[in-house]
C-alpha cells in the first residue's frame, strides 16, 4: 500500500483575512494539498474553536457546508471531517449529509466519527451532552445506522438512542458499499473495538510509542471480531513539519505550543522521510498533516517533495 497522505483545516483564522475572505483561503489550502499529493482533505466538526488551536470565539466554519462547496472546487481528494461527534446530529440525518456529499463529489465523501468532547459548545449551543459511557453507546448506533443507510435498500433499526424504519436514502452513494468511515478517538476498551467492526481508517495522537501501543490494541480487538487489520488504514497525526533551511527549525519551532513540540519536530524534508519511515515499518499506512502548521501553499508543497520521496517518485524541481 502506498502511503496515504490526510491535510485536515482545523484552523480558520488566517493572518490579514476578513471573514468574507476565509473559504477563499480555505479553497486554496485545499486545492494547494490536492496538487501536492494529498489523498484526503478534513475539517473540523466543531461550532467552537478548540483550546489546542486558538481562542473559543475564533472563526469556525460548519463542516458540511464547507465540505459540500470544497467539493465543486476539487477534484480527487477525499473529503470529510475529523471527526463529525455524535451528539451533533441525527445518525439517519447524518448518513443522509454524508451520501449528499458523495454525490457532490462524485465519490469521494468519508464519514468521520466519534463520541464528541467539547463540552463547552454543547452548553453553548444545547447540545445533550451524556456521560461519556453513554456517548460511546450512541456512537455504536450511529455507526450501525450508517452503514445500514449506505448498504442496504431499506434498512430498520431500533436502539436505546436511535431508530430509522425501512429508512430511504436516494440517491445512493456513488462509493460501491458507501463511503468510508474514519472512527475518531483512541479509547482501547470501546472506540478502538468499534474501528474494528467499523471502520476504513483510523487517527491517532501522541509519541510513536503511544501510536504503536494502540496498533497492538487495534490488531486484538479485529482478532477477536474477525477482521483483517490489514484492511484498515491507520494513521498517526505527523510527527513532522517539513522546513526549507537548517535556519528556519527554531523559528518554526517557537511557533508550536510549548506543550506539543515534542510531537511536531521542525525537519528538512531528508529528515522527515526517515523518521516517517520508522512509523511505516511500524504497521502504520499514512500521516495526517495539519494546517494549524502547515499554513500556506508553499509549506503545502514541501509536504508534497515528502509525500513523493515516500511514493519512490521523482520529487519535482
Amino acid at each position: 500500500m502506498r502511503p496515504f497522505f490526510g491535510f485536515h483545516m482545523p484552523n480558520f483564522t488566517f493572518d490579514g483575512v476578513s471573514d468574507a475572505g476565509i473559504f477563499d483561503r480555505v479553497v486554496e489550502l485545499a486545492t494547494s494539498a490536492e496538487a501536492a499529493g494529498f489523498d484526503l482533505v478534513t475539517v473540523m466538526d466543531h461550532f467552537y474553536q478548540i483550546s489546542v488551536i486558538g481562542l473559543e470565539d475564533e472563526p469556525m466554519l460548519e463542516a458540511y457546508t464547507t465540505l459540500g462547496a470544497l467539493a465543486t472546487r476539487t477534484k480527487r481528494v477525499l473529503l470529510g471531517t475529523m471527526v463529525s461527534g455524535v451528539t451533533y446530529r441525527n445518525p439517519a440525518m447524518l448518513a443522509k449529509t454524508v451520501t449528499t456529499l458523495d454525490v457532490i463529489s462524485k465519490g469521494r465523501a468519508i464519514l468521520g466519527i466519534g463520541a464528541a468532547w467539547n463540552e463547552s459548545e454543547h452548553r453553548g449551543l444545547g447540545f445533550d451532552f451524556p456521560p461519556i459511557g453513554e456517548r460511546e453507546d450512541r456512537l455504536e448506533e450511529a455507526l450501525s445506522i450508517c452503514k445500514a443507510m449506505f448498504t442496504e435498500e431499506r434498512p430498520s433499526f431500533e436502539g436505546a438512542y436511535y431508530r430509522i424504519d425501512r429508512a430511504i436514502n436516494r440517491p445512493r452513494p456513488i462509493q460501491p458499499g458507501g463511503p468510508k468511515i474514519m472512527v475518531g478517538g483512541g479509547g482501547e476498551k470501546r472506540t478502538l473495538k468499534l474501528a474494528a467492526r467499523y471502520a476504513d481508517i483510523t487517527n491517532w495522537f501522541g509519541t510513536f510509542e503511544d501510536a504503536t501501543h494502540k496498533l497492538e490494541v487495534l490488531d486484538r480487538h479485529c482478532e477477536a471480531v474477525g477482521r483483517d487489520p490489514s484492511t484498515i488504514v491507520k494513521t498517526v497525526a505527523s510527527p513532522i513539519l517539513p522546513v526549507a533551511t537548517e535556519s528556519d527549525k527554531e523559528r518554526v519551532l517557537q511557533s508550536v505550543p510549548e506543550e506539543r513540540r515534542a510531537m511536531m519536530k521542525p525537519v528538512l524534508i531528508e529528515e522527515g522521510a526517515e523518521i516517517l519511515r520508522r512509523y511505516l515499518d511500524a504497521g502504520f499506512d499514512g500521516f495526517i498533516f495539519r494546517n494549524a502548521q502547515v499554513r500556506d501553499p508553499e509549506a503545502i508543497g514541501r509536504v508534497g517533495e515528502l509525500i513523493s520521496m515516500l511514493r519512490g517518485q521523482e520529487v519535482p524541481v
